[in-house]
């Protein structure tokens, strides 16, 4: 782990989530696995999620893991980055981070698509631009297929009222 992102935990197949709600995200996503490693995307329902869409984050897996594209980000985390990076590649939309937080972010996802295992990563994120306070986020796998990972479902939390006073506080 680059010295950058020593301050970020990372745990595979967490027992204990704290946030309340990756707590309640990460249920969904097992109740709708059942006994499979991962369940599909067409299983995960947006209505049922209804109170945590803000903090969803999905993402489409290319080609050996090479990188991954969002399809879809919560308002809450666009708010959190500053921009819309719905469309657009990790290492597109994190660019402007560095190299070491394209490789991070890309890591925590490749480790949840390439094992098909829920991740979870917090810490500190002064590592991607001064402002940015602690995060905790989930990374959980999809399959179309039953075998292999092709969506990964993740959230992504941190104290939204400072994040949304911080960018109110630059209207004009």
């Amino acid at each position: 782990m680059t010295a950058l992102l020593q301050k970020t935990t990372v745990d595979i197949c967490p027992a204990d989530i704290e946030n309340p709600t990756l707590s309640a995200i990460y249920s969904y996503w097992n109740d709708k696995r059942g006994a499979r490693a991962m369940p599909a995307r067409s299983e995960i329902n947006p209505p049922e999620l209804r109170e945590h869409l803000g903090w969803i984050i999905l993402v489409d897996v290319l080609p050996d893991l090479a990188d991954f594209r969002y399809r879809l980000i919560g308002t809450k985390v666009a708010r959190y980055f500053g921009a819309e990076a719905t469309g657009r590649t990790i290492s597109a939309a994190f660019r402007p981070f560095g190299d070491a937080a394209i490789k991070g972010v890309q890591a925590v996802h490749r480790k949840a698509a390439r094992d098909c295992v829920p991740v979870q990563a917090r810490g500190e994120a002064a590592w991607l631009a001064e402002g940015f306070d602690y995060f905790d986020s989930l990374y959980l796998p999809l399959s179309d297929d039953g075998a292999n990972c092709n969506m990964i479902l993740s959230a992504f939390v941190f104290d939204y009222s400072s994040v949304r006073a911080s960018s109110e506080s630059m209207l004009p």
